[in-house]
């Protein structure tokens, strides 16, 4: 188990270490002078513009600027930002916290809605339900983020009233929530439902009925069981998945976390925002995987013994 665990966060590392490289090169690919850019819309003189690229480093040959960035790294700092003059660290980590209840409430509405959906539709196959699931399946995954966060607003804040179309406290939470979940849980139904029709059609399900368990005891204890190991292994992508949608929707509900703000630091011109949100948004999906990596493991023993 130690060696899966230290194969999977090397992995991790080298995940990590990518994103230091692009987010360093980040700013150089951007057309044009990088600080004329960022302070175009203050009055700054030559002398004031040849001072900030020498604090920035950006005076620096590329190499240089890398293993100062990784300097700094090593020591918590992310720089600064433009806007506002804080250290970006502080930012990204005051917004965390609200991405983070999105995105595992919007992982909790796939898990319910997708697995429920797949799971009935797996055990009820050929049937009208089954129909039925999987077209709504089909609905959900060609629909877009943005589009569905509209149609929600919409009818619940605007026509019915009964949740608000912005804020910070729970209710808020609701809209925004059911859009990144229903999309992802669309997805969940079709994995669910393949991966458990695989379990109803093995020998071992077919003899726990032939003994005489009852219906509900062979779904429950086998069927589900033995079909999770590989829906826990979609549910690490589609935590990466909910976080990268979540740029989208906060923008349409107006929540505060991450999405939002690295569309303000774009907008604003931010690089080293922008920057930082990289590498923390790829930190956090790289850490996520490896936990994900390890409850795989535990649901299949097969997984952390494999050479």
């Amino acid at each position: 188990m130690l060696v899966f665990l230290a194969q999977r966060l090397f992995a991790a590392l080298i995940t990590i270490w990518i994103a230091t490289i692009a987010v360093t090169l980040l700013i150089h690919l951007v057309p044009g002078d990088p600080v004329r850019i960022m302070f175009g819309g203050f009055q700054t003189t030559e002398a004031e513009l040849e001072a900030i690229r020498t604090r920035l480093g950006l005076d620096q040959p590329i190499w240089r600027q890398y293993l100062m960035f990784l300097g700094r790294l090593a020591e918590g700092d992310l720089g600064r930002s433009i806007v506002g003059n804080q250290p970006v660290l502080d930012i990204l980590l005051e917004r965390l916290p609200a991405t983070l209840a999105l995105t595992l409430a919007s992982l909790a509405v796939a898990i319910v809605v997708g697995m429920g959906l797949g799971f009935l539709a797996a055990v009820k196959r050929g049937t009208w339900i089954d129909s039925t699931a999987m077209i709504l399946a089909i609905v959900g995954v060609s629909m877009p983020h943005f589009w569905l966060g509209l149609l929600l607003l919409f009818l619940f804040s605007v026509t019915l009233g009964w949740l608000p179309v912005a804020g910070g406290d729970w209710r808020s939470l609701i809209l925004p929530a059911l859009t990144l979940g229903l999309a992802t849980a669309a997805v969940l139904a079709r994995m669910t439902r393949s991966a458990m029709i695989d379990v109803l059609d093995q020998d071992f399900v077919r003899t726990a009925r032939a003994k005489g368990l009852p219906g509900t005891l062979v779904l429950s204890r086998h069927v589900l069981r033995s079909g999770l190991v590989p829906i826990s292994a979609m549910l690490g992508m589609q935590f990466a998945y909910l976080m990268g949608g979540a740029i989208v929707v906060e923008n349409v509900f107006a929540w505060n976390g991450l999405g939002r703000l690295a569309i303000q630091a774009v907008l604003a011109r931010d690089y080293p925002l922008i920057q930082g949100f990289i590498l923390f948004f790829a930190t956090i999906v790289a850490l996520a995987s490896v936990v994900i990596d390890l409850l795989y493991a535990v649901l299949d023993p097969r997984i952390r013994y494999a050479k």
